[in-house]
């Protein structure tokens, strides 16, 4: 754990206020839920609370799923991190920021499709160079909580848009996962 040198006084409501530093490095937007763990030793942590993340199983097992479907690696994220990985070296993957782009993708409700010959395609992982061949939220209750995408291949000379079945596999996924969480 590091310190920040913050300190907080709890008001008369019990409510105490996470400065805006932290929440802007952390990824914390208004309305995200925290989960409150505490130790024996007087810590009380916050942790940001990813639903998708309590059922990384299933997401693990739809990302292997879509990928032997689609023909492509596939990512899943919850809203800051990846949560699984079919198809790609897992390790280069785990537990990597999504990037800003596909942040504002997300926060759009947007979904992506690249285009062949596209020169500024979509990189939604921060620190690695491999493009999305697809893209699509993932709502649950009317909430974004993550993202599924298909990643192009690493031969930049097979990249290309999506096919009809990959569109309709990646939308399929989204709902699924999104269903998921709502049950």
């Amino acid at each position: 754990m590091k310190a920040t040198g913050i300190v907080r006084r709890i008001d008369d409501l019990g409510r105490v206020v996470i400065p805006k530093e932290i929440r802007r490095t952390m990824r914390i937007r208004e309305g995200d839920p925290l989960e409150i763990y505490t130790s024996a030793d007087g810590e009380v942590i916050f942790r940001k609370y990813s639903a998708l993340g309590e059922m990384s199983e299933n997401a693990v097992q739809v990302a292997e799923i879509m990928q032997k479907l689609a023909g492509c690696p596939v990512v899943i994220f919850d809203r800051d991190h990846v949560v699984a990985v079919s198809g790609a070296q897992k390790k280069e993957f785990n537990e990597r920021r999504i990037s800003t782009d596909l942040e504002e993708l997300m926060e759009a409700r947007r979904a992506y499709y690249s285009k062949p010959h596209e020169t500024q395609r979509l990189r939604p992982v921060e620190g690695i160079a491999r493009t999305a061949l697809a893209c699509h939220p993932i709502l649950t209750a009317g909430d974004v909580t993550g993202a599924v995408a298909f990643l192009d291949h690493s031969d930049p000379a097979k990249s290309g848009a999506p096919s009809d079945l990959q569109c309709s596999l990646i939308s399929a996924a989204a709902q699924f996962l999104g269903r998921q969480m709502e049950a």
